[in-house]
């Protein structure tokens, strides 16, 4: 008897639903954490330019921490272990608000963080120094200098490998069902548990995380054509 493979199944009923759900939820939860990397790894990079040793050796053991534990890890740390260390109120309120997603978004972006701060300091090495030395003649202040003149150009730089952790941290928010958040991922699964159509449903959730990243990467097409153009 020949498998019969019938893809329509996936979207009767209730499942298109259920699929719509996981991808918004795989959405909010990709740009939330990435808001928060982004906004952490480039505080944390600019910290690190200080060239304070107390602040850049407390930075590289925060970026050892998160880039050589897995990712799963960290999401099952702050879900089953830091829950613990709060006060009830607070596990009381975040329980109430969805504990599972509020915490795999924080595990997600401190981890991502990590890598966005090296992504820029990275990028900082490519602008010559003597642009700082001019800003600080200008009478810029350390932080005016980052602002308009260093963090510009770093991001601009740091384009292709930015839309890389984008592209990854995208991707690994399909770890969040470890905890029950019901991302895209979940969403798959749930449908395959109650069609006993896996190969469908999987392939499914496959060509839709195929879209969301030929999508990022058009994007960072366009964005890299327009700062390349802008700095003609």
């Amino acid at each position: 008897m020949h498998y019969v493979f019938d893809f329509g199944a996936i979207f009767q009923g209730e499942y298109a639903d259920w699929l719509l759900r996981g991808l918004l939820t795989t959405l909010a939860l990709a740009a939330l954490a990435w808001i928060l990397a982004f906004a952490l790894g480039s505080l944390l990079a600019v910290i690190h330019l200080t060239g304070s040793r107390t602040a850049n050796a407390a930075i590289a053991l925060y970026v050892a921490f998160h880039r050589n534990v897995p990712m799963l890890v960290h999401i099952l740390f702050w879900y089953f272990g830091v829950p613990a260390l709060l006060p009830l109120p607070v596990t009381d309120w975040l329980n109430s608000h969805g504990s599972e997603f509020i915490l795999s978004c924080i595990a997600i972006g401190l981890v991502m963080s990590a890598y966005i701060c090296e992504d820029l300091r990275s990028a900082v090495r490519g602008i010559p120094p003597g642009q700082v030395e001019a800003a600080r003649a200008l009478g810029l202040s350390y932080l005016q200098t980052m602002r308009k003149v260093i963090l510009p150009q770093a991001f601009r730089i740091a384009v292709p490998p930015l839309l890389n952790q984008t592209l990854l941290l995208v991707k690994n928010t399909s770890l969040a069902m470890a905890i029950g958040v019901t991302e895209l991922t979940a969403a798959g699964r749930e449908i395959e548990n109650t069609t006993f159509r896996t190969f469908e449903a999987y392939a499914v959730v496959t060509v839709i995380y195929l879209l969301l990243s030929f999508l990022l990467m058009y994007g960072g097409a366009v964005l890299q054509r327009r700062y390349r153009l802008g700095a003609r």
